[in-house]
């Protein structure tokens, strides 16, 4: 697993992401701000050594999981001190290869044995959605080898089937009813047994951040959600 970590002395606010496979921080590091802390978490490929500095008092953490992220969150985040205050799930479930609530195992196992780059810059054109989006954001697609890629998958597939329950409360789940990468039905399938958690379903592709230009405003738009629900 690697990490990517951003600290400014002055900055009060975390932001902590899972996320998910075949990702780097060239994806996802765009929408940092001088304005908060972040940490990365992604290339799940190894059970390496998790070593973070002392996490400061903040005053307020915010967790989003992505893709497969969601489950990772929920495997590897006992495994740390950070505490979130707010838990954003997007894209995905934490039972990410079920063929109910997540991407069909048959569809892993074959990728396990046969995935080419072909597949790779297929799988980078359906996360952004469509022609329009893959070209707006091609300086944003990630520098990844395919054997890293086989070898997170592998690591992911192993460790998911192994560990497929978990006692991990979310506190919203964001459901891109674009998704070209994690079935939509199966993430609607898993959420709506879930009342723990408040379900919002945008007209959006997998790479859903690519419409907020930071990860601030896509958590006040998420939270902002709920508050305008109940008005």
């Amino acid at each position: 697993m690697k990490t990517y970590i951003r600290r400014r002395e002055k900055n009060k606010e975390l932001v902590v992401l899972y996320g998910g496979w075949g990702v780097d921080e060239n994806l996802l590091i765009p929408l940092c701000t001088d304005d908060h802390d972040f940490i990365l978490f992604y290339d799940y490929s190894a059970d390496e050594a998790l070593l973070l500095p002392e996490i400061k008092p903040y005053s307020k953490i915010t967790l989003i999981g992505w893709s497969f992220g969601v489950w990772t969150a929920g495997y590897m985040l006992s495994k740390t001190s950070i505490k979130p205050d707010i838990k954003i799930a997007v894209g995905g479930t934490p039972n990410p290869v079920d063929n109910k609530y997540g991407i069909p195992l048959s569809l892993i196992e074959r990728k396990l044995n046969t995935l080419t780059e072909k597949d790779i810059n297929k799988f980078f054109y359906r996360m952004f959605g469509n022609k329009n989006y893959y070209f707006i954001n091609k300086e944003r697609i990630p520098h990844r080898t395919l054997k890293s890629l086989v070898d997170e998958l592998r690591w992911l597939y192993n460790r998911m089937t192994e560990y497929s329950e978990q006692d991990f409360k979310w506190d919203y789940a964001v459901i891109p009813e674009k998704d070209r990468i994690f079935p939509v039905k199966s993430q609607l399938n898993y959420w709506k047994n879930h009342t723990e958690t408040e379900t919002i379903v945008l007209p959006m592709q997998h790479y859903i951040f690519q419409n907020w230009t930071s990860y601030f405003d896509f958590i006040n738009f998420v939270t902002g959600q709920k508050s305008a629900s109940k008005n």
